[in-house]
């Protein structure tokens, strides 16, 4: 099964208590060799408490997964350290005997692990949507082209001055809030200037300047780009 495939599947199986247990039963392996991997020995079923703690971090995992945000595996393998660290300084603080130094340092190496692997994950994330703001930046290039428009041209017409940059977005949000004008838009590649300048009272001199600026703007907003609306700040 692919990272993609399982990342999907804990998605799906939150909301049916029999697929999630499904899933833990599956990974089981996995989740032992991670604690294995922990505690530097081998562990068992029915036998370790180490093993249970993982268990329940694992659907802790689960539950919190955010499709958005990188590999579940790597999510889960932190989250099975942290609750197997909290469970050690728990259990200490109940013994009567002093941790010693060894154990503080193991401790230490321990969230220092943990961090590095939080801190990958962090790269991760932010390089998949690196990626993905590329590929939509190609998308719009694509988009622009059907227009005889490119970067540059809406780097040109875009507003230098606040009262135009006011007028721009309230073209902007017009064309958006209206399906039709939107619709004329997209199919004939066209941008309706007189209809526009009469709704919003707009001099159609404003509009005509802001062209390629407005279309990008309207296409970006209008589609499904997620990355390069959160981005770009239009508003």
């Amino acid at each position: 099964m692919s990272e993609n495939d399982l990342n999907q599947r804990v998605i799906d199986s939150r909301d049916d208590k029999a697929k999630t247990e499904q899933l833990i039963e599956e990974y089981k392996p996995f989740i032992a060799s991670v604690v294995q991997k922990h505690l530097g020995r081998y562990v068992e079923y029915g036998v370790d408490d180490e093993l249970s703690i993982a268990l329940l971090a694992f659907h802790e995992a689960i539950m919190k997964y955010d499709l958005n945000k990188g590999n579940f595996l790597s999510l889960a393998r932190v989250t099975i350290k942290h609750r197997l660290i909290d469970y050690f300084r728990r259990e200490n603080r109940n013994k009567p005997s002093i941790i010693s130094i060894e154990q503080e340092r193991e401790d230490i190496d321990n969230e220092a692990q943990d961090l590095s692997e939080n801190q990958a994950i962090k790269d991760f994330q932010e390089r998949q949507i690196r990626d993905l703001r590329k590929e939509e930046i190609l998308e719009v290039k694509k988009a622009l082209s059907a227009w005889g428009i490119n970067f540059l041209d809406v780097a040109k017409s875009s507003p230098k001055k606040e009262g135009t940059r006011k007028s721009y977005l309230k073209a902007i949000n017009y064309i958006i809030g209206n399906p039709d004008i939107l619709n004329i838009m997209k199919k004939k590649k066209y941008l309706p200037v007189e209809k526009i300048a009469e709704a919003t009272k707009i001099p159609r001199k404003t509009i005509e300047r802001g062209r390629n600026y407005i279309v990008a703007a309207v296409i970006i907003l209008s589609g499904d780009y997620q990355y390069l609306k959160e981005y770009i700040q239009w508003r």
